[in-house]
């Protein structure tokens, strides 16, 4: 007989297309904590502009849960998959969820690459983010800020209006952004 581990570990669920609030509903019907970052955004229709809230990574959804319940998960009908890496159930560190969180609560402009931004690793020191710790990345227009979910290959991008406010951990070379997937808010 088995051991089941009951330690709660954050994960991804790769949801099928559109239904990631429907999977939010059915992991609260199961009593599992989780986690899906959204984004309000203005659509523009023929005869009518409206806000909408949207997934801000479309198609994925957290889950901080043991191993019973991330089995469970996969019962959910909208759910297509958890994520593995080597084969086994792949767990996101706690910090970059932490992240995450204290990234989007803000309301400062931010948008979604598709890949993972490579550059100097920065802590920040000072105003509402501080303590977030993220890259640094150069593009045309300025300099960035970025906190990755590695596992998903996403990262969530703001510009650095003021950089003294950056403690430097590690410096290596920026990156060039593969794909951007969503750009709300940026002008």
């Amino acid at each position: 007989m088995g051991i089941i581990n009951n330690e709660k570990k954050w994960y991804a669920l790769h949801i099928k297309p559109r239904q990631e609030f429907k999977a939010e509903a059915g992991l609260i019907s199961l009593g599992i904590e989780n986690y899906l970052p959204t984004i309000v955004v203005y659509k523009q229709w023929s005869d009518r502009k409206k806000r909408v809230t949207e997934p801000l990574i479309k198609s994925y959804i957290f889950i901080k849960a043991n191993e019973k319940e991330r089995l469970a998960t996969l019962e959910l009908k909208q759910v297509i998959r958890c994520l593995f890496y080597a084969g086994r159930p792949a767990a996101i560190p706690e910090f970059e969820i932490i992240n995450l969180k204290n990234f989007i609560s803000d309301k400062y402009e931010y948008r979604v690459v598709n890949s993972i931004v490579k550059g100097s690793i920065v802590k920040i020191n000072d105003g509402p983010l501080a303590g977030v710790t993220g890259v640094v990345i150069d593009e045309q227009d300025g300099k960035y800020f970025a906190v990755s979910v590695e596992l998903l290959n996403r990262s969530v991008i703001t510009h650095i209006k003021d950089p003294r406010i950056l403690e430097i951990f590690k410096e290596q070379k920026p990156a060039r952004i593969k794909e951007v997937v969503d750009q709300p808010g940026l002008s």
